[in-house]
């Protein structure tokens, strides 16, 4: 089950928020975490440190607030190594806050090309005699939600599942009954909080995590580590947490707190015009109806030597301002050398995608080249409104024929900007 629970491709219906906003939901719930506030200035996170001293603190954590794990061993882009310090004197709270805000921070998470740091996260820091780990997500195997716990936390958990497995402890709920008590002692004992005032924390802060977890559909809350200090009190720290964004209309307070900067912009400007999209690394654009059509075509660009740069589903009920929305989210995107629609009108109709082919080259300049597969509903209409246009594009009424002109058309221009050329494909072609 371990190797299940941390395995990565899962299903993606996951809406992130930052640790700073984590903790604090946290806090509402009862769970104890760090004192602690976000900061978006060097001198903010001076004056938060400031407050902390006041308050009896002298050692401070300073944290990069990304999306993203591994920020730790993480790299910014000016050479600035670390999304994670420790400090201990207020001069450092704002030098390191000053190294990172602005700056894009790359970990094993976020791609080469990082994601920016907009806030930090300035905490007391709790010298911790014992780390473990903590999760609650809901597991397809057992039907619900899944708890997981480990007395090796602090490190990278995935790491532990994978080479010592048998130190991952999983209890599955019944999500009508919630947890037991007798089992979350058992999983508590075997975190390593085996003395009654350390075990009897552990499983209240687990009820209240549930709690929120139940409350606000959440689909991860993750804590690691959940640690205990010298005194003897258990804390959450760096906490994550998801939500299931099909429930975005129950929760409008959580989803205040989205940070679209965190998040690629293509599918950010998609989500907005209602548009199925999902951003890949490829170079060739697709624009397709139905999920199934879409995945399909994916497949006949890649089987031919092409790459698709992303997976877009129009839906049956496009307009014509969502097509040229669609054309205009792949026309910005520097990656795409060429585009491949791909239409199988039934609900959607051809003529729709047509009109929007015209209206996207005659409002947005659509420079990049584009090889039209249409067939099905209005298909007739379609073709000539796209002759009458004077847009002569590559039109083909086969999928396989269409595949193999957009890769090569792609690879022409590819070639093209590798040796510095320019090749310009003006519509009419």
């Amino acid at each position: 089950m371990a190797a299940n629970v941390f395995q990565s491709g899962t299903q993606k219906r996951a809406y992130n928020i930052h640790e700073c906003d984590a903790q604090a939901i946290m806090a509402k719930y009862g769970v104890p975490v760090a004192k602690g506030a976000p900061a978006t200035s060097a001198e903010d996170a001076a004056d938060v440190a400031k407050k902390l001293k006041s308050e009896g603190v002298n050692d401070f954590v300073v944290k990069a607030q990304v999306l993203a794990g591994g920020r730790g061993k993480g790299t910014f882009l000016d050479g600035f190594k670390g999304g994670v310090h420790l400090v201990s004197e207020i001069d450092e709270v704002r030098n390191m806050a000053s190294n990172m805000l602005g700056q894009r921070l790359v970990t094993k998470q976020t791609g080469p090309e990082g994601k920016p740091c907009n806030k930090v996260f300035v905490t007391e820091r709790l010298f911790l005699r014992k780390e473990t780990y903590f999760a609650i997500l809901m597991d397809r195997g057992s039907g619900g939600p899944m708890l997981v716990g480990s007395s090796e936390g602090g490190m990278d958990i995935e790491a532990v599942a994978a080479q010592t497995p048998e130190l991952i402890h999983n209890v599955a709920i019944d999500i009508t009954k919630g947890p037991e008590d007798d089992k979350l002692k058992d999983l508590a004992t075997k975190m390593g909080f085996t003395h009654d005032d350390e075990n009897a924390q552990a499983v209240e802060i687990m009820k209240n995590l549930y709690n929120l977890f139940d409350a606000t559909d959440a689909t991860l809350i993750e804590v690691n580590p959940l640690g205990q200090s010298h005194e003897g009190t258990v804390y959450c720290l760096d906490a994550k947490l998801n939500f299931d964004d099909n429930a975005a209309y129950r929760h409008e307070e959580i989803y205040a707190l989205r940070d679209e900067s965190q998040e690629d912009p293509r599918e950010v400007a998609a989500e907005k015009q209602n548009l199925n999209y999902i951003g890949l690394d490829g170079n060739i654009g697709c624009l397709v109806n139905g999920a199934g059509l879409a995945m399909a075509t994916m497949d006949v660009i890649t089987l031919n030597g092409g790459s698709p740069a992303n997976f877009l589903d129009l839906g049956g009920g496009a307009s014509v301002d969502q097509v040229t929305a669609a054309f205009k989210i792949l026309n910005d995107d520097s990656n795409v050398m060429a585009i491949l629609v791909n239409i199988f009108g039934g609900i959607m109709r051809c003529d729709i995608i047509a009109l929007g082919i015209i209206k996207a080259a005659s409002e947005l300049g659509l420079q990049k080249p584009i090889v039209i597969r249409l067939a099905g509903t209005q298909v007739e209409e379609a073709v000539k409104l796209i002759d009458e246009s004077g847009l002569r594009m590559l039109t083909t009424d086969d999928l396989q024929e269409a595949a193999q002109r957009v890769v090569r058309v792609a690879e022409i221009q590819k070639l093209a900007k590798e040796a510095h050329l320019s090749v310009k494909f003006d519509l009419p072609i």
